[in-house]
């Protein structure tokens, strides 16, 4: 059963969009610096912060500013940002086919200024009190198989777990929900038991962030797509032959046990076939495949 077990490691982008709108508010722009976002019934609550906590003051508002409702117009902020994810998986494999395991991610998540949906020469961007954080998650792990060629292998798996958002993110206001991650792995089998791998996927994620004192709530989005580049070890189910002089290049029996070789690393594949290792003999490498008679 541990022979079925593998353990996977990768990093590498992910592109996030942040995104939501004000449905049921206003937006009210100064004559400098960040805009404002208020309830219509209201109007004297203003919200300065709606992005990791609700921060509030009070708004006086100058006719000659600029001021728009939800009820006139679409309006809400979108930022795009990037992350840099290190995740872990473990799974295991059955009928050849079929995955399920689970993992864990943490991801470096930089945050950029919210440009407006709408009325982008009359309303400023939005820059939050938070330039970055971390975003933890941890998920199932659903997979399988569809497709091989020698020893490039496709596959396709979904994870679906929870998110956490960091501290700099007032969780009291914050209701989430689960996330969701398709994607397509195109996997290089360096051996029986070491394989390297490129991952595309998609995150479907959100967040509602609560505004006390009004019933209303800001719906955050912050769907992403990420190329991951790790590999995946899985656990030898033989041990490795005990006798330093023997060069059997496939599992092998001494006595009345059975061994796996011991003339392969842990990232180069077994072969019954003798030279198959070495394929191309050095006389026909390098400057030498030039010459008209090697020898």
């Amino acid at each position: 059963m541990l022979g079925k077990l593998h353990f996977g490691l990768s990093t590498g982008y992910g592109a996030t969009t942040f995104k939501h709108k004000l449905d049921g508010l206003g937006i009210y722009q100064p004559v400098a610096g960040n805009p404002i976002v208020f309830d219509p019934g209201q109007p004297t609550l203003g919200l300065t912060n709606w992005f990791n906590q609700i921060v509030t003051d009070t708004l006086t508002m100058i006719p000659t500013n600029f001021a728009v409702n939800s009820d006139t117009a679409d309006i809400g902020f979108k930022s795009k940002s990037f992350n840099i994810p290190l995740r872990a998986t473990i799974h295991f494999e059955f009928m050849n086919r079929y995955r399920i395991g689970g993992g864990y991610s943490f991801e470096f998540t930089k945050v950029g200024d919210f440009k407006p949906l709408s009325f982008g020469d009359d309303i400023n961007s939005f820059s939050p009190d938070v330039s970055s954080f971390f975003l933890k998650k941890y998920f199932l792990l659903l997979g399988a198989l569809v497709y091989r060629y020698n020893q490039y292998v496709l596959t396709v798996d979904a994870n679906i777990g929870g998110y956490s958002l960091g501290k700099k993110f007032d969780k009291s206001q914050i209701k989430k929900g689960v996330f969701v991650n398709l994607g397509a792995t195109v996997e290089r089998e360096m051996s029986e038991y070491f394989r390297l791998f490129v991952r595309p996927s998609y995150d479907l994620k959100s967040y509602d962030l609560n505004i006390p004192e009004t019933g209303q709530s800001i719906k955050h989005k912050f769907n992403a797509f990420y190329v991951n580049i790790g590999a995946t070890y899985r656990i030898p189910e033989l041990r490795r032959c005990f006798q330093k002089q023997c060069r059997a290049q496939i599992n092998h029996a001494h006595g009345n046990k059975e061994y796996r070789s011991r003339a392969h690393p842990f990232y180069k594949k077994q072969n019954p076939h003798h030279g198959e290792n070495y394929p191309e003999l050095i006389k026909y490498k390098g400057k030498n495949k030039r010459k008209l008679n090697s020898y």
